[in-house]
């Protein structure tokens, strides 16, 4: 069983970024994967300046270990002044190759207004960097505010086929690749 860890890179409480990776992770698991949500809301990571150890964070080296063991990743950002969240950009900074190389990742980028793929194109541009191998499917989820109903599912229904479909490239990949 392949062993994907999602990350959610916004801070909000209700937070529309949190909703899209339940959804996402509720997808991957129907395809077999055994998934596991680092929740930045609840680790004390400090701003990356770029050294090797941060004594005094023992949530950096929770997040380090817990990417390297994964076979994949789900990244969600929310898309601020048109660039991933400073909180996902800063959680990628505190880890290197050693964690994010050969990692298959899905990309998922929340929008309030239209959808665009400004964030996913920095996602992606971040994690090639790093080795990772990003899927092809990514999902850009604009007008965040009326995309989920009240039970947290997506209202239009081709793009939760697209999620659907999303999931099942990130498992077949992620098997493909491990």
């Amino acid at each position: 069983m392949v062993k994907i860890v999602g990350i959610n890179g916004s801070l909000r409480l209700g937070s529309y970024s949190a909703k899209a990776l339940e959804l996402a992770t509720q997808k991957v698991e129907t395809y077999g994967a055994n998934v596991e949500i680092l929740d930045l809301r609840q680790m004390n990571l400090p701003f990356c300046n770029g050294e090797d150890q941060y004594p005094g964070y023992p949530d950096v080296e929770k997040l380090r270990q817990t990417v390297k063991e994964a076979d994949g990743l789900i990244l969600v950002t929310p898309e601020y002044h048109g660039s991933v969240s400073g909180v996902i950009k800063n959680a990628l900074d505190l880890m290197g190759f050693d964690e994010l190389s050969g990692k298959v990742t899905g990309l998922i980028s929340v929008l309030g207004g239209q959808t665009n793929s400004n964030a996913l194109n920095e996602l992606r541009l971040i994690m090639r960097w790093v080795h990772a191998w990003v899927i092809p499917e990514q999902i850009a989820l604009g007008q965040a505010w009326k995309a989920f109903d009240e039970q947290g599912k997506l209202i239009d229904e081709k793009l939760s086929e697209r999620l659907d479909k999303f999931a099942q490239s990130l498992v077949e990949n992620t098997k493909k690749l491990k």
